[in-house]
């Protein structure tokens, strides 16, 4: 039962602080929508800041900045397109300053900058579109790494996984690019979405997927107390390859190990894939090629290990083909014809080639971009842990 006195104590609560608090709230300005993608595949973007002088759409589907127009309520806007369905990356420009849309709670995960991602969905829908399909789960894991630190995994499990608690399934392990994360894979690549999506039209095996960030050295400076060390000047130099050999130390060691205590894995090589977009495709190339009793099933996007370094560190991959290509049930190798590292790439093409090393490879229009990226994850996931898989 209230008491007089108790409800005497509320009222001058409420009188007292309740005001206080409504006068320390924000004031709201008006509702700013944006991205809006039109029916006809335009998208109009919006941006408030009444006191900007000059605002600019920095979008991957556009060549250069869009100027912004601004109304008497100070939200600026612009509408482009029409734009091919896809997912892309863009950010505004506000008086010289790059800034995320904060309209839009979808982001892109990156060590330097955090662009905002407008979705443009296809008449019919894309292969990494949400459907009306089985879906798997996605997990965050934190295991034991190098130096004392604790690593960071993004973990796919397909459709049925906590259902079929006796089956055991082949883990494809896949490595983001220079300055992305361990959620780059499924938040921009959407590579959980693309699995349910073949998974259920019968195109890809049910598979584990692990991504694991690949910038130990940051990491390790970050849970230290240290400043994040700048990113390598060369791709194969010795500071590179350093990175890359301490990345795939704490692959093999720890984070497998960590997958296949707390997952159902099929803990054998035959039943192991790795891959990599830009840096971790490098990553990639030189794990597989260092621990082929490892893995049997290796992917390059948009990434190559250059004649010399091959010849150097990894003379018994070509010495040997014909046993390098019973050992590997695939080596994949893509880049978009746009890409800048699309030289290097089909160096590394042709270099495989006059070695004998069997290879299958994808060029596409585009550049180093994450929608190249979907495009590589759609095609190869379907070739991984098939008993067969066609060579050139």
């Amino acid at each position: 039962m209230i008491t007089k006195t108790r409800t005497r104590l509320l009222l001058l609560w409420a009188i007292l602080f309740v005001p206080g608090l409504a006068l320390a709230q924000p004031p709201r300005g008006p509702l700013v929508v944006s991205p809006q993608v039109n029916a006809d595949k335009t998208i109009t973007f919006r941006y408030l800041a009444p006191q900007a002088k000059s605002v600019e759409l920095s979008a991957q589907f556009e060549k250069g900045p869009v100027p912004m127009t601004k109304d008497a309520q100070g939200i600026w806007s612009a509408t482009v397109g029409p734009v091919k369905p896809d997912i892309y990356p863009y950010n505004f420009r506000v008086d010289g300053v790059s800034v995320m849309d904060p309209a839009n709670v979808a982001f892109f995960p990156n060590e330097r900058f955090k662009a905002s991602l407008v979705d443009v969905p296809g008449d019919t829908p894309l292969i990494h579109a949400m459907r009306d399909v089985p879906h798997g789960s996605i997990n965050y894991e934190y295991y034991p790494s190098m130096e004392g630190t604790t690593g960071s995994l993004v973990v796919y499990t397909p459709p049925g996984y906590d259902q079929a608690l006796s089956k055991k399934y082949p883990v494809y392990y896949l490595i983001s690019g220079t300055t992305d994360t361990e959620e780059t894979f499924f938040k921009v690549g959407k590579t959980n979405l693309i699995l349910d999506n073949l998974i259920a039209e019968g195109k890809a095996k049910p598979m584990i997927i692990v991504m694991p960030y690949g910038n130990i050295a940051a990491r390790i400076a970050e849970q230290k107390g240290g400043s994040k060390p700048a990113d390598p000047t060369v791709r194969d130099g010795a500071d590179a390859v350093k990175r890359a050999n301490d990345f795939t130390t704490d692959l093999v060691s720890n984070v497998i190990p960590y997958v296949e205590k707390s997952y159902r894995a099929i803990p054998n090589r035959d039943n192991r894939a790795i891959g990599g977009f830009s840096r971790g495709g490098g990553q990639t190339l030189r794990t597989a090629f260092n621990n082929m009793d490892k893995f049997a099933w290796v992917c390059a996007y948009s990434s190559y290990l250059s004649p010399q370094e091959m010849d150097g560190n990894f003379s018994q991959i070509v010495a040997k083909p014909d046993q390098t290509n019973k050992q590997l049930k695939l080596l994949w190798v893509s880049v978009g014809s746009d890409d800048f590292l699309y030289k290097g790439t089909v160096e590394f093409m042709d270099y495989l080639k006059a070695k004998n090393v069997n290879f299958k490879s994808l060029i596409t229009d585009g550049g180093h971009t994450w929608m190249n990226v979907k495009t590589y994850v759609a095609a190869t996931t379907p070739l991984l842990f098939q008993s067969q898989t066609p060579r050139p």
